[in-house]
């Protein structure tokens, strides 16, 4: 047991040193003469709500939470600040890496507050103002009240109530007056919850290769290969039947739930087989651990019955929501679990039909694809890239990040 907690608390260090450095040099760079200036960054994010970027259709927003530039400032700051969290250690921003497409791209499943695992992979915030529902089971319908889940869950910022959150908020000093300029009043579970959707709602990116192509006519702007895989998208592969593309704009999601076998696979197959599993140590080293050795120093993989978690229907066994596909190049790993490393293993993973398991989705089905195929919608997929992720960025580092917390309740 002395072995096993040593070892469970060097990754965790390792781990949290590892975001410490990245999130210091982000600060650092905040200081650069060619940061863009506050109210450059909220005017451009204000903008991107009013009018989106091409390929994407008009935000809607809440009658009683209209976007305003001292909202979006005030939900960046949160988003930013590790404050929120129960010991001072974990943001928003930790699980929502603006760098790595406001997702990880390190870990199948994100890891939350002193190194705790979190069940799933981390969905991208990236266009999340047109998500009807919210989690991978859909547990949310509203970006203002989106925020609890996570606040309060133990592996992730453990805050132990909402209204211990709102008195140390109250305490931090330097939040004094921006509730007052955003909201007219102070901070409650409602103005937090209304200023983290309203930078949330900032986030979109499209005006893609793809959308250039599709929806501004600009014959050069996709590649014959990335043509021929919407050809195959729209088609032969019938990615559109859930990745909804319409004249006006596209979504690539009809964010609904299906089975696609890979649940049913993690719960009923995949504990009963004793194989190795490949870690990642490095970009390009990958090593063969045994399943023993994972068991002596992690936790045990935790059940996941997907929608039916939500609704307590028998018929949503297994079920996921289906992602948006924008971005998706730089929002890897993929599927609920993160089990998923490329977009060519995805496409493959469709192509054979899933897992096939009683409840398997009937539109899963096998697609006959051809490597060439498979290639030609990989580069479609690749195309889906917004072109304003840098600005998105920069944007987002654009705030301090708080650490340190004076205002710890006892």
């Amino acid at each position: 047991m002395p072995r096993r907690r040593f070892l469970v608390r060097l990754i965790t260090v390792l781990f949290l040193a590892n975001y410490a450095i990245r999130f210091g040099l982000a600060v650092a760079a905040n200081h650069s003469p060619a940061a863009p200036s506050d109210s450059d960054v909220d005017r451009r994010a204000l903008t991107r709500v009013i009018t989106p970027p091409v390929g994407l259709p008009v935000v809607s927003v809440p009658e009683d939470n209209p976007p305003t530039i001292a909202k979006i400032r005030l939900g960046r700051k949160l988003f930013f600040d590790r404050r929120l969290s129960r010991n001072d250690t974990m943001s928003c921003a930790m699980c929502h890496v603006p760098e790595q497409g406001f997702t990880v791209n390190e870990l199948a499943q994100a890891v939350g507050i002193e190194g705790r695992s979190v069940r799933r992979n981390t969905p991208t915030v990236l266009n999340v103002a047109y998500m009807r529902t919210l989690f991978h089971d859909g547990r949310e319908t509203s970006l203002e009240t989106q925020i609890i889940s996570p606040l309060l869950a133990a592996n992730e910022m453990a805050i132990p109530s909402m209204g211990y959150l709102v008195e140390k908020v109250k305490r931090l000093d330097d939040y004094t007056g921006l509730f007052e300029r955003a909201f007219q009043r102070g901070p409650s579970v409602e103005t937090l919850g209304q200023a983290l959707a309203s930078y949330q709602r900032t986030l979109l990116s499209a005006n893609s290769a793809f959308d250039r192509w599709y929806y501004g006519r600009q014959p050069q702007a996709l590649s014959s290969q990335a043509q021929a895989g919407f050809a195959l998208f729209m088609g032969k592969a019938r990615c559109v039947s859930c990745h909804l593309v319409t004249p006006a704009h596209a979504l690539f999601t009809h964010q609904a739930f299906h089975n696609t076998g890979l649940g049913w696979y993690n719960s009923m197959v995949r504990p009963q087989r004793a194989a190795p599993t490949a870690v990642k140590l490095a970009p390009g080293i990958v090593v063969q651990v045994a399943p023993e050795i994972i068991a002596s120093v992690g936790e045990p993989p935790q059940a996941d019955l997907g929608r039916y978690e939500v609704s307590q229907s028998p018929d949503d066994r297994w079920r996921y929501k289906t992602p948006t596909l924008r971005n998706v190049a730089v929002t890897a790993p993929y599927m609920h679990d993160g089990s998923l490393a490329t977009l060519e293993e995805v496409v493959r993973f469709y192509n054979q039909g899933g897992y096939a398991h009683p409840f398997l989705d009937p539109l899963i089905q096998p697609l006959h694809l051809t490597d060439e195929d498979v290639a030609a919608l990989v580069a479609f997929l690749e195309s889906l890239t917004g072109d304003n992720l840098a600005e998105l960025i920069a944007d987002a580092r654009s705030v301090s990040i708080g650490n340190v917390s004076e205002a710890t309740l006892p």
